[in-house]
């Protein structure tokens, strides 16, 4: 481990605003504030955002900003990358921001029942040769209920065809409630002002997916509790072009 990244991890032990749990490092003990967040952390009763797969944090930090009667938790693995919208918060001292180091297959361990109203789901992985990681599959959906109200809204945000047209078939095949869907967002008429302002919100990998002539993709759906989740087998082409610091994970021309 290179030497800024262990000067990263060093001082993001002393953030009030990080909270470090691997995998490696969570116990049969429950996560102290799961269920807690509002009283014990924001000290408000106002809704919760996460942010899951959140990179530097920018669009964390962004959305806190817009919104400062919300709270928002990025969440993600990657601590050296998390390190500068943490930072960025602290010295902004924005209140309504809390990050959570923690892998995603973990995530309903650290949120109670009905304690998380939106997911932002900002640039992730497709993961096309891999379903069950891929974060609208039925496999981590079933993980957001356990804390999403009923009917909580996620949102998609994406470059990957793939992953744009695979959650999508998630959405019709499952006839969960679609809010709004756009494949080119940036030249799409006819969004709201406060939509639009949210969605302007850019991280540093999508700047440079825009300069590279990709269109960003946008999915915003809700999640009922009651229905039940199945996995479409329509087979999907995978993206013909390689992400921004993104290897092609396969070889293969199409997937479920």
């Amino acid at each position: 481990m290179s030497k800024g990244k262990l000067q990263k991890f060093a001082e993001m032990e002393t953030f009030s605003n990080v909270f470090q749990f691997p995998y490696s490092a969570m116990t049969e003990e429950p996560f102290a504030l799961q269920g807690a967040w509002r009283s014990d952390y924001f000290h408000n009763d106002n809704p919760i955002v996460l942010e899951l797969g959140c990179g530097k944090g920018e669009y964390t930090v962004g959305l806190a900003k817009l919104f400062p009667d919300v709270n928002f938790i990025g969440v993600d693995i990657k601590g050296a990358r998390m390190h500068a919208g943490a930072k960025q918060a602290l010295e902004e001292n924005l209140t309504n921001v809390a990050f959570l180091r923690t892998n995603i297959e973990i995530i309903d361990r650290f949120f109670a029942a009905g304690e998380v109203q939106e997911i932002w789901l900002t640039f992730s992985d497709p993961q096309m040769k891999n379903v069950h990681k891929r974060l609208t599959s039925t496999f981590f959906l079933e993980r957001y209920r356990h804390f999403l109200i009923d009917g909580g809204i996620i949102h998609l945000k994406t470059d990957s065809n793939f992953l744009f047209t695979y959650t999508s078939l998630m959405v019709e095949h499952n006839k969960l409630p679609l809010i709004f869907k756009t494949d080119d967002l940036y030249h799409t008429e006819g969004i709201d002002e406060e939509t639009g302002r949210i969605l302007c919100i850019q991280t540093y990998y999508e700047s440079q997916w825009i300069e590279r002539g990709l269109n960003i993709k946008y999915l915003k759906f809700q999640l009922p509790q009651a229905s039940e989740l199945e996995e479409s087998d329509i087979e999907i082409p995978l993206d013909e072009y390689r992400s921004y610091k993104r290897t092609k994970r396969s070889s293969l021309e199409k997937s479920k």
